[in-house]
């Protein structure tokens, strides 16, 4: 019987502009890319050359660190670009797809391979499908030779506009079952996964011994890797954690039944800025401009375009490249509009979590009642920080929205200072900075909390060597 976590601190923003249970493939494109930013502490050795023909699956980065670490190409092809950026900084290794898919020369991997977890283990790093799993804490590739404490798989994102695994993994469920058989055999751990009451994936059957099932309820970051982690098996000092995209478990399950290497995602267009938003199935690494371009605005200028969620996410440019572990691609007004004295108006279309307008102090039902009656009250969001960065001032608002058992205020003062021993007795190893999105959101001191997180995780692993 599965348990049921209440999550009951944090926050769901009401952003408008929720992708349409539509999902269109999206064919003709030709462009992809492997961007080594999008994996933490991955330093990339180049592979190929310009001109180098390519397979599906074939190697194109390596870790300078451990060769074992591989990042493939998504697709057959030929290296059009290598991309550097300042002091030469390889940003990214562009791949023209071409026109006849040719196998990746892969032996098939039959059901009896489960057994041989040591040669499973190669046969994934080779495929640069290892790479989808993430190593707790530090957020890394997960080290070849490491023996996780537990794996997690959280199948109910609950960040804004957060793509549905109902959608995503429509047709998938044997795939995604394969992908959990393997992993929960690889990491010879107990295997937890996430899921909301009424989904579709909590009709499977078949599921292995170790994986237990949690149904999360409450508000966001009731859907994070990291609140699931603290509820059911927090990490001490030492210990180890996987986290899975619950697509990249598919891809794994496509690969162990197929023998093929095809990184399919299903993402979502979404968000204020876009035009009848929905999903599209597509190729890992996928240049976005045909997927962006029938849902920009045609009357107003070039959104801003996130590839993730408003909180965590990072802005692309129109013609950027799908990142890794992404699901969605949120359109969001810049915010380059000012109100005369706006601070002085009753701001009905503004959001305030801290009741600064007069929309925080409607209840929560005469909001969706005005919002249905008129669509011009619902709440204006856009890029907007609303002043500058101001001093790190105490109050209670991290508190209301953070349910970990962590002194979040205390945990980003000693980030700043950078006191790494400070930093392992509140609780670093148990956080990645999504887990504290919401407190860099409420913030009164605009402060970039993710940017310190992530800067104190990078210090402590340096300290662990």
């Amino acid at each position: 019987m599965p348990d049921v976590i209440k999550v009951r601190k944090g926050l769901d923003i009401p952003l408008p502009g929720a992708a349409a249970a539509k999902v269109d493939a999206a064919d003709g494109i030709l462009s992809y890319a492997v961007q080594p930013v999008d994996y933490v502490g991955f330093e990339p050795r180049l592979l190929v050359r310009e001109g180098d023909s390519v397979q599906a699956g074939s190697p194109l980065l390596c870790d300078k660190g451990d060769d074992r670490l591989v990042l493939a190409s998504p697709v057959c092809g030929t290296v059009r670009r290598i991309v550097r950026g300042d002091r030469r900084r390889l940003l990214a290794v562009e791949v023209e797809r071409g026109s006849t898919e040719t196998p990746d020369g892969l032996d098939k991997p039959a059901p009896s391979d489960l057994s041989d977890l040591t040669a499973l283990r190669r046969r994934l790093q080779a495929t640069g499908l290892w790479a989808s799993i993430v190593q707790r804490p530090f957020g890394i590739i997960a080290p070849p030779d490491s023996h996780p404490k537990a794996v997690f798989v959280s199948c109910c994102d609950s960040a804004p506009l957060a793509a549905s695994c109902d959608i995503t993994l429509r047709g998938r469920e044997a795939e995604f079952r394969r992908g959990i058989e393997a992993l929960a055999a690889l990491a010879d751990a107990p295997l937890h996964l996430a899921l909301r009451r009424g989904q579709a994936l909590a009709a499977l059957d078949g599921m292995p011994p170790k994986v237990k099932v949690h149904y999360m309820e409450g508000p966001h970051p009731a859907g994070n890797v990291g609140t699931l982690m603290a509820a059911v098996a927090p990490l001490n000092k030492g210990e180890t954690a996987w986290a899975v995209d619950p697509q990249d478990v598919a891809c794994i399950g496509r690969w162990l039944i197929t023998g093929r290497y095809a990184p399919e995602r299903v993402v979502a267009v979404c968000g204020p800025a876009a035009q009848q938003p929905q999903y599209y199935r597509v190729t890992a690494g996928a240049c976005v401009a045909s997927l962006l371009s029938p849902h920009l605005p045609a009357t107003c200028a070039t959104p801003r375009i996130i590839a993730g969620n408003v909180l965590t996410g990072r802005q692309i440019s129109v013609d950027g490249f799908l990142p890794a572990r992404t699901s969605e691609l949120t359109l969001l007004p810049e915010g380059d509009r000012y109100d005369f004295l706006g601070w002085l108006r009753p701001g009905f279309r503004k959001y305030s979590f801290s009741r600064t307008f007069l929309s925080g102090l409607l209840p929560r039902c005469w909001q969706r009642r005005m919002t249905a009656r008129s669509p011009r009250r619902v709440p204006l969001f856009d890029t907007g920080c609303h002043g500058g960065v101001r001093p790190l001032v105490f109050g209670e608002p991290f508190d209301r929205v953070f349910p970990l058992d962590i002194y979040p205020m205390e945990l980003v003062k000693a980030a700043v200072v950078g006191d790494v021993e400070r930093l392992e007795r509140l609780g670093i190893y148990e956080v990645e900075p999504e887990d504290l999105a919401l407190c860099e959101f409420v913030d009164p001191s605009k402060t970039e909390i993710q940017t310190l997180i992530r800067t104190a995780l990078e210090l402590c692993r340096k300290e662990a060597g």
